[in-house]
């Protein structure tokens, strides 16, 4: 069996992940469950799932549902050690980091210091510090297996092969909700506009994210450090279906794909059971049913996030946590009608121009420079 502490648990991950769990009670024992906040959805995973520990980041709430959780054994922790300590559990062999944002990124390095194999779905841990956690992988000797879709695609159709044999890995996109619209009617859509997602439900970040093309953009840099391969090895297609997850071209021309319907709770499964893989319980995918499969290049002048990002993975080094630190920014704001859609592009755009670049930044950098950034976004935001 396999001891699980799902970090993210009320989030749209972290709830999936718990599916795939109860599907496979024999198989899934679930140790540690924290989240950001939502107490009262934690207390609920709680009391089903019966973990030795549970954490909330928000102290409030954590008072709140130790005195609920009285009449149980369950150890409540709180704040971001609490956090921490649910990553590092040693009762636990694997952890699911469904964190979002740069918050995940201790929990990351926590449970690879622990020596767990880490399921990764927070791609800020490897966009802000790719370098870092990867090498720390290595000398744990432990794996990172992806869990968004697409790396996950890769990370099946490569099957082991020898990076010497791949000549490109092609990332699919959506396309988002404003596929096929120009800069100038993007100027006045809304956040509940870009929240309506066609294909995939994910939470409210992500699914601007998406809206923006940034996420397909924290994509690419996270691309890059998983799989080891160059900036121009890698490809942006975009695939509005969401059936061919993505896919790898070989040096002799072969391209292997993965297709599956849009669930998320797919590769969810398949980095918590790899390398088996057990019956599933989700949507088959029928491809009389599924009808035409279409793709098209992204549109980098409408949606500038996707080359922003780009060529952050291009220059390395900081770059990507700049970016990453004026996005959440920025799409909080926009969540609260503080600033336009297009303002998110112009925030990070102006982070990165004004950030001192730095080659190899210590862990503690980073979280420095993600400051810095942020509260220099704020104050550039007032102005738009």
């Amino acid at each position: 069996m396999k001891h699980l502490s799902i970090l993210g648990s009320t989030g749209s991950i972290g709830t999936q992940a718990l599916d795939v769990a109860a599907a496979h009670p024999e198989e899934f024992v679930v140790e540690a469950l924290a989240a950001r906040r939502s107490g009262t959805k934690l207390e609920e995973q709680a009391r089903r799932f019966r973990p030795k520990l549970v954490a909330l980041q928000d102290e409030e709430e954590a008072t709140q549902l130790k005195k609920r959780l009285v009449d149980t054994a369950i150890r409540v922790e709180a704040g971001e050690e609490g956090v921490l300590a649910c990553a590092a559990l040693e009762d636990c062999d694997t952890v699911l980091n469904a964190l979002v944002g740069i918050a995940g990124l201790r929990p990351t390095v926590a449970a690879l210091e622990a020596g767990h194999t880490l399921a990764l779905a927070n791609k800020e841990s490897l966009v802000c510090a790719g370098g870092l956690v990867m090498e720390l992988a290595r000398q744990k000797g432990r794996p990172i297996l992806p869990v968004d879709s697409e790396h996950s695609a890769i990370f099946q159709a490569l099957g082991g092969r020898p990076l010497e044999e791949v000549r490109r890995l092609v990332l699919t996109a959506s396309g988002g909700p404003f596929f096929g619209r120009q800069r100038e009617e993007l100027a006045c859509v809304t956040a509940q506009d870009a929240l309506r997602h066609p294909n995939w439900s994910m939470g409210a970040k992500i699914t601007i994210d998406s809206a923006t093309m940034m996420n397909k953009g924290f994509e690419v840099i996270e691309a890059l450090w998983l799989f080891g391969v160059a900036p121009e090895q890698v490809e942006v297609v975009v695939h509005r279906e969401s059936i061919l997850h993505s896919a790898v071209e070989f040096t002799d021309g072969c391209v292997m794909a993965q297709m599956s319907p849009p669930d998320m709770r797919l590769p969810i499964q398949y980095a918590l059971t790899y390398p088996r893989r057990m019956e599933g319980h989700w949507p088959r995918l029928d491809l009389a049913k599924a009808g035409q499969l279409t793709f098209c290049p992204p549109d980098r002048e409408n949606f500038p996030c996707l080359p922003l990002c780009e060529q952050a993975g291009k220059q390395g080094g900081d770059r990507g946590c700049v970016i990453n630190a004026a996005n959440e920014v920025a799409v909080e704001l926009f969540l609260q009608g503080k600033i336009g859609y297009t303002e998110i592009y112009e925030l990070a755009r102006q982070a990165v121009e004004q950030t001192p670049y730095v080659q190899a930044p210590t862990l503690e950098q980073i979280f420095a420079i993600d400051a810095a950034v942020r509260q220099q976004t704020r104050q550039a935001a007032i102005g738009c």
